[in-house]
């Protein structure tokens, strides 16, 4: 999907993006995901560990958003992983969820044994993704000499391999370590049997320009070993460039991109999968419904005690909200033309449509008059002058936006007579956490009649 303008509408956004052939696409033509919300999101210090029953959960929503892989757990961590990762595996095999699971375990026997018991048990073809540190500070703090971790590599892997499941090799600290040492790591794996590596930025040390280097580096080593082997990228949070080094590994050559759900993991978390999911499908590298993506945020949120902030990105409470006169305005102008696709655009880079929500106008110390008349029209009140004048004031006055109830209640005590003697009581008003209409209602007449000058004289520059 691409987010084109609509047939007979000017164009109307020009794409920078694109522009002289910087147009951001996948090396290898597709790119799946790999979520990892159930393993590495669930190692964060502040998760309240979900019931197995969330976990399920978890995994058909992942499997209803089109995620095509998930890591499950780390059955070496004990009995109660093991049980919980036999569960899910099961799960996926009798619900028949087109969702690949793996495992993790650290680069040794004792770890890829339960994984192989679960898989025996289960008849579950579970990847093992086998993990090793490789940077030289690793090698130092651990003790390790390449030599040692090579016998490590090539044991772990032949011992998966010779039962039969698949591995994906992963080599910690990645964006850190020595090319040779990747090399002589990567290569021992594939020789062993690996068909799937990962490079990890376990400690969010890259840039998009150093993801993309070690990325088309390793793309490189994998195609001098002749065999048909597949790249993940795994990075983290720690500088703020998880999103944006994925999609420049993706560009460089990885086939699949890891991340945890709200962006939940070690210290300040994983590459946020479903900022991923939106990115993707912005890009036009995907094309499925995300109608569901929000839900999944929340319950993932909810059931680890991890908040969602009101400013996250696209899920967040405040992602399509506004109360800015400026901002208001604009919206409600592009409304008044009768394009939906417009009023979504005017003032998001991220259309509300895409996850199922929409545009809200609110009413505050930074609105104009028109959102206070969108307010009431929205709600079944008639705009007198008036209350909108009353509202407004009020709303000024304010140090904060106010809720439904609040506006309301200056409804039904307005000096204008009651809400009954303007308008059939409007219906209750939702509750926060529910989610919104999939679209609201126009605006009964246009906001442009309002003065031009009200808005913006009492509101602040549009990008403040």
């Amino acid at each position: 999907m691409t987010d084109a303008t609509p047939a007979g509408t000017p164009t109307l956004i020009y794409d920078w993006n694109r522009a002289a052939g910087a147009d951001l696409q996948p090396a290898r033509g597709r790119v799946e995901l790999d979520d990892e919300t159930l393993r590495d999101g669930l190692q964060s210090p502040s998760v309240r560990a979900p019931s197995i029953e969330d976990k399920l959960r978890f995994l058909h929503m992942m499997a209803g958003l089109g995620i095509e892989a998930a890591d499950i757990g780390l059955p070496g961590a004990g009995p109660h992983v093991v049980h919980d990762v036999e569960r899910l595996a099961r799960e996926i095999a009798d619900q028949r969820l087109p969702i690949a699971p793996n495992c993790a375990a650290r680069t040794m026997i004792a770890d890829i044994q339960p994984i192989v018991e679960i898989a025996q048990r289960t008849g579950v073809a579970l990847e093992v993704a086998c993990f090793i540190g490789s940077s030289p500070i690793r090698q130092y703090a651990e003790g390790w000499t390449l030599d040692r971790m090579l016998r490590l590599t090539e044991e772990a892997v032949a011992f998966a391999v010779g039962h039969g499941l698949p591995v994906m090799y992963v080599t910690e600290d990645t964006t850190r370590a020595a090319p040779e040492d990747l090399r002589r790591l990567y290569t021992a794996a594939i020789e062993a049997g690996a068909r799937r590596v990962c490079i990890a930025d376990t400690v969010g040390f890259a840039t998009p320009a150093g993801a993309a280097n070690v990325t088309r580096f390793i793309r490189g080593v994998v195609e001098a070993t002749g065999e048909e082997v597949k790249i993940d990228w795994h990075g983290h949070r720690d500088r703020d460039l998880a999103v944006a080094n994925a999609l420049s590994a993706a560009a460089a050559g990885a086939d699949r991109l890891h991340g945890t759900a709200v962006g939940i993991g070690e210290r300040v978390g994983n590459c946020p999968i479903d900022l991923l999911l939106v990115n993707m499908q912005l890009l036009g590298w995907i094309d499925r419904d995300l109608g569901t993506l929000g839900a999944y945020c929340r319950l993932v949120a909810d059931t680890t005690g991890v908040p969602l902030p009101d400013n996250y990105p696209v899920v967040g409470r405040d992602a399509f909200r506004t109360a800015t006169g400026v901002h208001a305005a604009a919206i409600l102008k592009a409304r008044a033309r009768g394009q939906d696709w417009l009023a979504d655009r005017v003032y998001s880079s991220v259309p509300a449509s895409l996850i199922g929500s929409h545009q809200s106008i609110e009413v505050g110390p930074m609105s104009g008059e028109s959102n206070v008349v969108y307010w009431l029209q929205d709600h079944g009140i008639e705009a007198e002058p008036a209350l909108v004048k009353e509202i407004f004031q009020r709303a000024k006055e304010a140090p904060r936006v106010l809720v439904d109830a609040e506006l309301l209640e200056i409804c039904q005590a307005s000096s204008v007579g009651p809400v009954g003697s303007r308008a059939a009581a409007p219906p209750a008003p939702p509750s926060a956490a529910a989610a919104p209409p999939a679209s609201p209602p126009p605006p009964a007449a246009p906001p442009a009649a309002e003065p031009e000058g009200a808005s913006a004289a009492e509101a602040p520059p549009a990008d403040s």
